[in-house]
């Protein structure tokens, strides 16, 4: 099995040629700030105090500037999602690219990790070299008050410094973050991980502050003072030994001879000629710069923010609320001028579950010209779910729909953010889409099923193929009357061929049906097992030959990369799978 070279440039090109352009700049980033401090005649004195601490602390910082950066923009979903609905991004593969915007904050957040225990490594050797090297000569560009200070009180000395504290403080921040993200604590208590990431404006604010002590210093009066130049007043007042060269030249500024053997310091001749000094070195704290990266993107959140706060502090309408098997909740809204497009998500919240929790759930309906009704199927696995469930229900082991709409009063206020993007909008724009569930993953779809319920040929898919993978055969309850209702109306549309489902059971002990005389159709059409997804494939690529078919999957990641991995192999009917991907983890 060879991998298309064709396939893996739809599938995986964009995205590495994109990693290769944000790796590029962080190089050049980092090389450049670490000649910039190593050759830079600025920060001669400076460099010759501390040495490639200096080159390494600075060179680290110029790229935690750039990822603090653009760590915040995969988070504007607003814009995300205008983004790709716009029609000035008419390029799959560009719009493809948004569908990794989680992936490239994660990895912003490592590298922000990494280059952060590189500073602060580096920094603690410069905290040493400047007690060490501490010279009476440079008492404005040494922050050591004499020599071996911070060598017997490093400690100390951190925590008196504003740069020192901050930096301590953020270290802490960025370290519950990071541990709190790890998938671990997100399964087991996400509580945590949404409290503890939202301190993200606790650490930009700091990393303003970070800047603002003034540590490095860099001359100022090059000109004057050319680094490493021969200072005849200073020699005479403060009598230093200087090179024979020099006692030629300035008799009367040489108290003692140099001796002979001993040659002369090279910053003090550059071709062939002296360098003389009119006046002491200055030098000058740099102009914070860090303000200068993260503003634009912070201000940019922070109006995103408040637009989805204004946008959503109305709440909504439940119309119903339904119960279904295996502990999965659906909820039915109405919200005026509420618009989506299928295959979008919203986010969640209800003051009386948590004052400032929050949670996403793909929509599983969407409103159209004809109802407002929009809902969600969440799945009951967390403590927000549950205190959730048990608001909606008066008791938890009611039937299916209950509390109905002239009891709203017993509805607790819920507010719905959103609607915004995910890859499965796409799913529709192909003319031929594979999509895959796995249990609840199977949200994303149903809002596309819903969407071809009220009408299918105004889109541009004209074949599906639904495989829905299930443990427990109760599952299938849940759009069991979405997917009968669908192949009715296809079948007296003389459209049997559209919609192609496959039901795959994969624990039972034995012949299992889904109950009830309306679903002959899906009994049908239900099988034991897993799919054999490499036959699976192959048959799909030989009925579509020479076509773009998208592959969307919405489930555990064990089937996904199985479905990545089966993309960008090549097949010899010119087929093209072209992958997409959500990921509830």
């Amino acid at each position: 099995m060879a991998l298309s070279w064709r396939s893996w440039l739809g599938n995986e090109g964009s995205k590495h040629l994109f990693l290769f352009f944000w790796l590029s700049l962080n190089v050049w980033f980092f090389w450049k700030t670490f000649l910039l401090y190593y050759r830079g005649q600025q920060y001669y004195y400076l460099h010759q105090m501390l040495g490639l601490g200096l080159c390494i602390s600075r060179a680290s910082a110029s790229v935690l500037n750039l990822n603090c950066c653009l760590a915040l923009l995969p988070m504007c979903r607003v814009l995300l999602a205008f983004l790709r609905g716009s029609q000035k991004v008419v390029s799959r593969k560009t719009r493809r690219l948004l569908d990794k915007s989680k992936t490239f904050h994660v990895t912003c957040g490592v590298t922000i990790c990494i280059f952060s225990v590189l500073h602060v490594a580096a920094h603690l050797v410069n905290a040493l070299n400047f007690s060490e090297n501490y010279s009476e000569d440079f008492l404005a560009l040494n922050v050591a008050n004499y020599r071996g200070e911070f060598t017997c009180n490093l400690f100390h000395s951190v925590f008196v410094s504003v740069p020192g504290l901050t930096g301590v403080i953020m270290v802490l921040v960025l370290f519950l973050m990071c541990t709190a993200s790890t998938y671990a604590i997100r399964f087991s208590s996400y509580d945590i991980f949404w409290y503890t990431h939202n301190l993200f404006f606790v650490f930009y604010m700091l990393l303003i502050i970070h800047v603002s002590g003034g540590v490095l210093k860099y001359q100022s009066n090059l000109e004057e003072h050319p680094p490493g130049c021969f200072n005849p007043n200073k020699t005479l007042r403060e009598n230093v030994t200087v090179p024979k060269a020099f006692a030629e030249m300035f008799p009367d500024y040489t108290p003692e001879p140099f001796p002979e053997d001993l040659s002369v310091p090279q910053p003090f001749v550059q071709n062939n000629f002296v360098r003389i000094c009119s006046e002491e070195p200055k030098f000058q704290s740099h102009f914070p710069e860090t303000w200068l990266w993260i503003s634009g993107p912070l201000c940019l959140y922070c109006v995103e923010r408040l637009y989805r706060y204004i946008r959503s502090n109305k709440p909504v309408t439940i119309t119903s609320v339904i119960s279904h098997p295996c502990n999965v909740l659906e909820v039915r809204m109405i919200k005026v001028n509420f618009k989506a497009r299928p295959g979008q998500y919203v986010i969640l919240h209800c003051p009386r579950v948590s004052a400032l929790e929050s949670h996403p759930f793909t929509l599983t309906m969407c409103p159209t010209d004809t109802k407002a009704t929009f809902g969600v199927h969440l799945k009951v696995v967390g403590d927000w779910t549950e205190r959730f469930r048990d608001l909606l229900l008066l008791h938890s082991s009611q039937g299916r729909e209950i509390l109905p709409i002239f009891q709203q009063r017993r509805y607790p206020k819920l507010y719905v953010d959103g609607p915004f993007g995910s890859p499965f909008e796409e799913s529709l724009k192909y003319e031929v889409s594979l999509c895959v569930a796995g249990g609840i993953g199977v949200t994303p779809f149903a809002s596309v099923l819903n969407t071809l319920l009220d009408g299918w040929k105004c889109y541009k898919l004209r074949r599906l193929y639904f495989i829905w993978v299930c443990r427990d055969i109760e599952s299938f309850r849940w759009f069991a009357d979405l997917l009968c209702m669908l192949h009715d109306k296809l079948w007296q549309e003389n459209r049997p061929d559209y919609i192609n489902i496959q039901l795959y059971l994969s624990q039972t002990d034995g012949i299992q049906k889904i109950i009830g005389e309306k679903y002959q159709a899906l009994n049908s059409r239900l099988l034991i097992g897993r799919p054999r997804w490499k036959l699976l494939f192959d048959e799909i690529a030989k009925c579509n030959r020479r076509k773009t078919i998208g592959v969307f999957c919405c489930g555990p990641n064990k089937i996904s990369k199985i479905l990545h991995k089966l993309s960008n192999i090549s097949n010899s009917y010119g087929t093209r799978f072209e992958y997409n991907k959500e990921s509830f983890s």
